[in-house]
């Protein structure tokens, strides 16, 4: 019987960490996968690696596929981007979210997105995303999700890391076209962005 359940550990992560030779813990964060009928469940661990906060993996969709985040419990900044006619390495826009508990966000359909942990306790989310457990690997690498390109990268175009005590974006070398990053709010992006790309 399939176990709806898995970490990302630390090696695993390696392959995105802006220091990826620094000690981290066991474990980064859990996934609980809901299939078609329920919710996913992420949580994360706190604290930070080589400087860096706690993240996810980070992916994009494969087809058009949108997805909501809640966020349950905690604190934490959602990256997304969005990329040039599927280069890996341009980019169109950049968008640093911050988020508590409460916040709801909508990651339309084509922008790459993951979610860092910079508060002091788990950081717990709740993600509408389907999952097909028929597939090899469905809850490390639902099928849905392109985790490659992330990968070839490095990481997103901005690495999120802690600097007297608050998040600073720091670059990611690898990108050749990278815009500035726009910081906003769950409802800016609603309101400014989300609906703009939803509909187009």
């Amino acid at each position: 019987m399939l176990k709806p359940f898995a970490g990302r550990s630390n090696e695993e992560m390696k392959d995105v960490l802006l220091h990826p030779d620094s000690e981290g813990p066991e474990i980064h964060y859990y996934m609980i996968r809901g299939g078609k009928d329920k919710t996913n469940i992420t949580v994360w661990e706190a604290g930070t690696v080589g400087g860096e906060y706690i993240k996810t993996y980070g992916h994009y969709h494969v087809g058009k596929l949108d997805e909501t985040y809640l966020i349950i419990q905690g604190e934490g900044i959602i990256l997304l981007q969005k990329r040039v006619d599927e280069k890996d390495d341009e980019l169109i826009s950049f968008y640093a979210i911050s988020v508590k508990a409460g916040d709801k966000v909508f990651i339309p359909s084509g922008m790459g997105h993951l979610v860092v942990n910079t508060g002091k306790t788990w950081l717990v989310t709740s993600d509408d995303s389907p999952v097909n457990f028929e597939e090899a690997d469905p809850v490390s690498l639902p099928g849905h999700a392109d985790y490659e390109a992330v990968k070839r990268m490095h990481g997103f175009a901005y690495y999120v890391v802690e600097e007297n005590g608050q998040p600073t974006l720091v670059k990611n070398p690898n990108y050749k076209v990278v815009p500035e990053p726009q910081w906003l709010t769950p409802e800016e992006f609603k309101v400014g962005v989300g609906t703009k790309l939803f509909i187009s």
